[in-house]
């Protein structure tokens, strides 16, 4: 992958990881004023607890997604980046727009895929 490439992909994930920190920083300063809110009887503390679920379960997906950027951000400084971990072929530009901290190709995910699924 040429060096403009690796530069363009690196801003992309850097982007990404801040917004993925701000969003689980606001997410957690939500939690919090909904738990300061004083909920007045249990319908209040039923949606509060909702609330908080899908809180936690939407950070919880972004801090999965924070760790693969860091991944391949370590990809990127050892030049290793848009290589398929699985059969070492490059991963098409294509995909890595679409998903910049991709691990694998298009033809090994449908397979992690499959496998998963069976």
């Amino acid at each position: 992958m040429r060096e403009s490439d690796l530069n363009y992909f690196k801003t992309i994930l850097q982007e990404r990881k801040q917004q993925i920190r701000k969003n689980i920083e606001d997410a957690y300063k939500e939690l919090e004023g909904l738990s300061e809110s004083g909920a007045k009887d249990d319908l209040d503390h039923a949606s509060i607890n909702t609330d908080r679920m899908i809180e936690q379960a939407i950070s919880a997906v972004q801090a999965k997604e924070l760790s693969e950027i860091e991944v391949a951000m370590g990809k990127i400084a050892n030049k290793s980046y848009g290589i398929c971990e699985m059969c070492e072929e490059e991963i098409s530009m294509q995909r890595l727009k679409v998903k910049p901290h991709a691990k694998f190709c298009i033809v090994c995910r449908e397979i992690i895929e499959k496998t998963k699924k069976s």
